[in-house]
């Protein structure tokens, strides 16, 4: 006995604590030390187990009388400790939280299943209706999910009594585990069922048309509700989660909801600005206007010329990207008049012409009037 410590030390409390004070410090001791918490940790088993022992003893008047009046040795021949009201006080406080709680063993529901639906930039902007073959597990006809060949019946599992869930004892405590013979189904089959070799399941393929709305992008879920795999006898099947990815474009970038296009225009319509065919995902052209003396990089925002809100709020804008691109293959006329073009602007140039020549000049000057004061 006088290995033991003392059980009040154990659960970190003072001797005058009560009930509730004694089974706060014990949910903590437990929550920290389980075993599911710590697989293979022999030093928290340990502190978990004498944990158990010290509530089970503090919480029962009786004992606590004797261990306060006589220590350790007043409770040789007690008995071992209560593993049922354990148990129970564990399910109570702590339910499934580790697995060991009362398994409630209604029928299950199905699987949801997962898919990826490649589309491109133009479908995402109008929405289209795609066709999909799914391949998924659908309860047995021959069988009707069961499992059990056709006039036969599943039988109740002898290892676990038909309650899906076995107790394995250790030390003070007991621990409540699925049923490894029955896979915690409670029943077992002796007679299976030759189309589904005793799973109750069938896999099958179906076709489904999902509705891809407008404005989708990537990520987004598209759910067909029941279109998962079958669930248990009696339980609805899961879910079939659809997700689009969407294919770059030749001509559009998207970002959320607005639309990035880079268009290339002349010198001399960014010099004098004018009408700009500019393309859109509808298939045609729409007319933006283009300022005087634009520059690359100069953008043009087009409102509500994006991609549909798949919400139904406010569109997304067409942002257009000016790029001026110099001619390489000039007509004769042409480079006539660039030429005279050239010689204007030699004596009219444009201000940041004038501003950065000037800039240049000063440089220069400083430092030739460095170079002749060192010199010197």
């Amino acid at each position: 006995m006088a290995s033991k410590r003392d059980y009040y030390e154990v659960l970190g409390v003072s001797r005058d604590a009560d009930e509730a004070t004694l089974k706060k410090a014990y949910r903590k001791l437990a929550m920290q030390y389980h075993p599911d918490r710590n697989p293979g940790d022999a030093e928290a088993d340990l502190k978990f187990k004498e944990a158990a022992e010290a509530f089970e003893v503090l919480r029962d008047p009786q004992k606590r009388a004797r261990y306060d009046r006589y220590g350790h040795a007043g409770l040789e021949g007690a008995g071992a400790p209560d593993f049922g009201s354990m148990s129970d006080i564990l399910n109570e406080m702590f339910g499934d939280f580790f697995g060991g709680g009362r398994r409630s063993r209604g029928p299950r529901r199905g699987q949801d299943l997962q898919v990826t639906l490649e589309i491109d930039l133009v479908e995402a902007y109008k929405g289209c209706t795609r066709t999909l073959t799914i391949p998924r597990n659908e309860r047995c006809n021959e069988c009707g999910g069961s499992g059990a060949r056709p006039g036969s019946q599943p039988v109740r599992c002898s290892r676990c009594n038909g309650h899906g869930q076995v107790i394995s004892g250790q030390g003070f405590f007991r621990i409540q585990q699925t049923c490894g013979a029955c896979r915690g189904q409670g029943v077992v089959i002796c007679d299976p069922c030759r189309s589904c070799h005793g799973r109750g399941m069938v896999e099958v393929r179906r076709e489904l048309k999902v509705q891809i709305p407008a404005g989708i992008d990537d990520n987004m879920v598209i759910r067909l509700s029941g279109e998962g795999e079958a669930g248990d006898p009696g339980a609805p099947p899961g879910d079939l989660h659809c997700i689009p990815r969407v294919r770059p474009h030749k001509l559009f970038v998207r970002q959320q909801l607005d639309l990035h296009c880079e268009v290339p225009i002349t010198f001399s319509q960014a010099a004098l600005g004018g009408p700009l065919e500019v393309p859109t995902l509808e298939g045609k052209y729409i007319t933006a206007t283009i300022a005087r003396g634009s520059q690359t990089g100069d953008e043009i925002r087009l409102q509500g010329k994006g991609m549909p809100n798949v919400r139904g709020g406010r569109p997304g804008d067409l942002i257009v990207h000016l790029r001026v691109v110099t001619p390489r293959n000039l007509t004769k006329r042409q480079e006539e008049l660039l030429r005279e073009l050239g010689e204007l602007d030699g004596h009219h140039g444009p201000a940041e012409r004038k501003g950065f020549l000037d800039r240049v000049m000063e440089f220069f000057t400083s430092t030739n009037s460095s170079k002749e004061e060192g010199g010197a």
